[in-house]
């Protein structure tokens, strides 16, 4: 290797250093920020790698992807009269390449959890998209309401029909015809509300508030024993 050659390595190893120092200086300033949000807000905050939590609420779809599953940078406790959780959450797909390579592929995104005092059936509330549609066309049907613009919005499934529209009642859908952007899993005790990336910090305390105006929606005859 000569010349142009060794110039271009060097550039090339300087540039993978220096996106790595980059990464790791803003994954650090980022865990600052979240440690100073969760004590201004009276949580626990811990950075560490958490499998329990990913086996603990592997029933929710989100939480059930891939392998080597985990939260971390978890902040937990009593918010506002709730006992909730807000993490990010790691895990990996594998695929080959052209030539047979194993190739491994790590995703991450930012996870809300609000438990609830009663055991409830799957709900999931996404948007509406193409692989919405194409699930529709394979069977998958999705439930219809009396709001076309939400029906159009929104893609909702579960097996109880009933259960599904005492949550998208009135309130609920304007409410989330007002913030089209989240995605609602209800099942067992948890109700959960995830993101496609990993958010800032101001985005974890506004979505914090987000996920308890979707449980003031949820109607109190719900947690009422039969």
């Amino acid at each position: 290797m000569e010349g142009p050659g060794i110039f271009i390595f060097v550039l090339f190893i300087a540039i993978i250093i220096a996106a790595a120092i980059y990464s790791a200086r803003a994954a650090r300033k980022r865990r600052e920020e979240l440690f100073e949000l969760a004590t201004r807000l009276g949580l626990d905050f811990r950075m560490e790698h958490n499998r329990a939590l990913a086996d603990q609420f592997g029933f929710l779809n989100k939480l059930a992807q891939g392998s080597n599953r985990y939260a971390f940078n978890v902040i937990s406790g009593h918010y506002h009269g709730h006992q909730v959780m807000a993490f990010d959450y790691h895990y990996e797909t594998h695929s080959s390449d052209s030539k047979g390579r194993q190739q491994t592929h790590h995703h991450y995104f930012s996870f809300f959890l609000l438990l609830l005092p009663m055991v409830f059936p799957e709900l999931l509330i996404t948007r509406e998209g193409f692989l919405s549609k194409i699930a529709q066309a394979f069977g998958y049907a999705d439930i219809d309401f009396e709001s076309a613009e939400f029906s159009r919005a929104f893609c909702v499934r579960s097996k109880d029909k009933k259960f599904a529209y005492d949550v998208c009642n009135a309130q609920m859908m304007d409410y989330l015809l007002a913030n089209r952007d989240l995605s609602i899993e209800i099942e067992s005790h948890a109700l959960a509300l995830a993101f496609a990336s990993r958010l800032a910090a101001p985005q974890i305390e506004f979505n914090l508030q987000r996920l308890l105006e979707v449980r003031s929606r949820l109607p109190e005859y719900l947690f009422t024993p039969l």
